[in-house]
């Protein structure tokens, strides 16, 4: 079975605001050992980044974090939505790649994530939340989030424990 990687916004204008119950430094360290896994078992990455639609130029910031700049294999989605399937093509690509499971990570919870967790579920993918590889808006909305919504739609997971089942 064919799992993709995809994480949400992972963009400095996003990481660098005040998040919980994670903080936005210690998403992307968890997102990026979770890329180095999927690239190194050549699983698809997909990197998601959001534009803010009819506006010229986007805000400083609005690229990828270092750490995750795309290579050559990766998937880009630029959406103009809350989720990464709307409108991108995403759900054909992901077929096209054999991928039955979507695992997410990314900001925020309740925001990219939880919109294209649920979109994954709408398109028939299993879906796997990794819930220390995001953060919400609040740590209090964070929690609520997986601990009772999320889990209607997939399996919350800690990167360790992920991680842990793929080697």
């Amino acid at each position: 079975m064919t799992s993709a990687l995809i994480v949400v916004d992972l963009m400095p204008r996003l990481v660098e605001q005040e998040f919980g119950p994670h903080r936005g430094a210690d998403v992307v360290a968890r997102a990026v050992r979770l890329v180095a896994a999927w690239r190194r078992a050549g699983d698809p990455v997909v990197l998601v980044r959001v534009e803010r639609p009819g506006v010229v130029e986007q805000p400083p910031g609005s690229g990828f974090v270092p750490e995750l700049t795309p290579r050559e294999g990766d998937m880009v989605v630029v959406k103009r939505t809350i989720g990464a399937f709307y409108g991108t093509g995403l759900a054909e690509e992901l077929r096209a790649r054999s991928v039955e499971t979507v695992v997410l990570a990314g900001i925020a919870t309740t925001m990219g994530v939880e919109s294209t967790g649920r979109a994954a579920a709408d398109h028939g993918f299993a879906v796997t939340f990794v819930e220390d590889a995001m953060t919400g808006l609040t740590a209090a909305e964070h929690h609520h989030a997986v601990t009772t919504i999320l889990p209607r739609f997939g399996t919350v997971v800690r990167t360790d424990d992920l991680l842990q089942d793929r080697d």
